[in-house]
């Protein structure tokens, strides 16, 4: 536990399930003030607020499309009207529709863009305002993917997003340092979650999933929490624009990953 984020705000996008609910409730356990945002799953929403409370935070839940500025604009207004502020803000919210690209539609295309790279940076634009606006030493973390350095077949709208993150990291974390405004990303590796059951998975393909990890078995969305939580409390008050690979060695050997 890190006791400087005891009553800290926190905005995670797509916290309804999978990694961002993970995220959150982890955040709940540091004591902190989250914001619960989904877009379809209002039943995840409210089981990620009780975790939250349950645990010793706080929480109010927001239904906002992040891949537009006024679910952005929604989401900042209610952490500054319940909170009075914002201190971390994790983008989360993301997704891909596998298709090979000779297939791949524009709509497609555009739509992973939107939620996946146009979102966080629209969050982390007002983020930073608001950080900047009110002296607050804040701290932004992108959730990315192993895949924003390897490959993944019938996903390159997918792996361009993840991409274009940790660019987007990068950039911010050189613009912002000085504000001691720190800007960072995880990127995960093969995670259980609904998005990616690997539970659900036959023998065999849930060996074949274990031959790209280094480490023989799959990460849990837990794992990404007690990186974010480290990332956003003062112990990494010295780390800005990096990835912090949590992935069980897969990016150790991407020319196995096909």
């Amino acid at each position: 536990m890190y006791s400087d984020l005891s009553g800290k705000t926190a905005i995670v996008t797509g916290s309804s399930k999978g990694i961002g609910k993970g995220i959150a409730e982890r955040f709940g356990k540091e004591k902190m003030n989250v914001v619960v945002d989904y877009l379809t799953d209002p039943s995840g929403a409210e089981d990620t607020k009780a975790a939250i409370e349950s645990n010793g935070g706080k929480a109010v839940i927001v239904q906002a499309d992040v891949s537009k500025e006024q679910g952005i604009r929604l989401l900042m207004e209610t952490a500054a009207k319940e909170f009075g502020s914002l201190d971390v803000l994790v983008n989360n919210a993301g997704f891909s529709e596998s298709a090979q690209s000779e297939e791949l539609t524009l709509e497609n295309w555009q739509r992973v863009l939107d939620v996946n790279l146009t979102g966080a940076f629209i969050a982390s634009r007002e983020a930073i305002k608001h950080m900047t606006d009110n002296g607050i030493k804040g701290s932004i973390i992108n959730i990315t993917s192993v895949h924003q350095t390897i490959p993944k077949v019938a996903n390159v709208h997918y792996g361009v997003t993840k991409a274009g993150l940790k660019m987007l990291t990068e950039t911010l974390a050189l613009e912002y340092a000085e504000q001691g405004i720190r800007i960072n990303a995880i990127g995960p590796g093969t995670i259980n979650t609904p998005a990616n059951p690997v539970h659900e998975q036959d023998e065999q393909a849930k060996q074949q999933t274990l031959t790209k990890i280094p480490m023989k078995k799959v990460g849990e969305p837990e794992q990404i929490a007690a990186a974010a939580a480290w990332l956003a409390s003062s112990e990494a008050d010295y780390v800005t624009g990096a990835t912090l690979f949590v992935d069980g060695g897969m990016t150790l050997y991407p020319s196995q990953l096909k």
